[in-house]
């Protein structure tokens, strides 16, 4: 039987790390596309060059530079790196696409819920209007207008827009898992504002469940079920390693580590639900904040990523 090959574009970050290793525990070949040759890898020159591996079943987008990199002030030169990163990647795997011979069955990018604008009440949907009204929300229109094919190429689509990934090799966890340890945690701002999330497992399966059943296409929102507020984070954080969260993060605070456009992903929020997730049938391993932090909590962690504690 034929080799049945993903190709990855940008990953190299613990989304992507998370997803290869699921990928290749159900049998894919996985190749990344990063700016760093090696094994299993090629290049974005390679890519543009050569065109996609043979066998490509699947291509996904994960590209786009961290934008909460407290090295890196918020000023319009970063701006225009964080766009850079997602766009022009984006655009450089969707003309792949359009040039192969042979096309891939389906092609996932990512987006982000930043699509929809915060706010403290109103509840969002995949059908809910956004894209606009601040530099996130465009960023989002930008990246997701990037990934749109052709209808003549006959490529499936789904962009799924992601809350905040929470897993113990990366993104927020690895952040804040010494001062929550260390009884230094707590909510940030006032605490009331919602926090779309999603387990590190649960978005990994998000995507192979978006590779794998055909009748999956259009937007779905990567997010829990779950609604929970930054406060109830704190709460459920600080209990699963028995301690307080009690000392919260100030958005004055906020506003001078990040600046004040970046420092709203945190101090604001939006309440997203997953509606077209749960209709397409996907089920969750954390469906709720509680469970999730249960699993990335423990000092000594074990799980290596590799599907064995992620399933299908």
């Amino acid at each position: 039987m034929a080799a049945k090959t993903v190709v990855i574009g940008g990953g190299s970050g613990f989304i992507g790390t998370a997803l290869s290793n699921l990928l290749c525990s159900c049998g894919y070949d996985v190749v990344i596309v990063s700016r760093i040759p090696g094994s299993f890898r090629m290049t974005w020159s390679e890519l543009e060059q050569n065109g996609l591996p043979k066998n490509t079943l699947a291509v996904v987008s994960l590209a786009g530079q961290n934008i909460l990199d407290m090295k890196r002030r918020w000023n319009s030169g970063f701006e225009q790196t964080v766009h850079a990163s997602r766009i022009n990647t984006t655009l450089s795997l969707a003309k792949a696409i359009e040039k192969a011979d042979v096309k891939p069955s389906v092609f996932v990018s990512t987006s982000g819920v930043g699509y929809y604008p915060p706010h403290p009440n109103k509840l969002y949907t995949e059908h809910s209007e956004g894209g606009k009204g601040d530099y996130f929300a465009e960023l989002c229109t930008d990246w997701e207008l990037a990934a749109k094919l052709p209808a003549d190429v006959g490529t499936r689509q789904v962009i799924i827009r992601s809350g905040v990934v929470l897993g113990r090799r990366g993104g927020m966890i690895a952040q804040l898992y010494l001062p929550f340890f260390f009884g230094m945690g707590g909510p940030v701002g006032s605490g009331q504002q919602y926090l779309p999330w999603i387990h590190l497992h649960d978005i990994a399966r998000l995507f192979l469940y978006s590779i794998e059943k055909e009748n999956v296409e259009g937007v779905l929102n990567g997010v829990s079920p779950d609604l929970i507020t930054s406060k109830e984070f704190a709460r459920a954080f600080g209990g699963s390693l028995w301690r307080p969260a009690l000392i919260p993060l100030p958005e004055f605070v906020c506003n001078m580590l990040l600046g004040s456009e970046r420092a709203r992903m945190l101090t604001e929020g939006q309440k997203v639900i997953p509606q077209r997730t749960l209709e397409l049938g996907f089920e969750y391993n954390y469906p709720d904040i509680r469970s999730a932090c249960q699993e990335f909590s423990p000092l000594i962690y074990t799980d290596d990523l590799r599907g064995n504690n992620i399933g299908r």
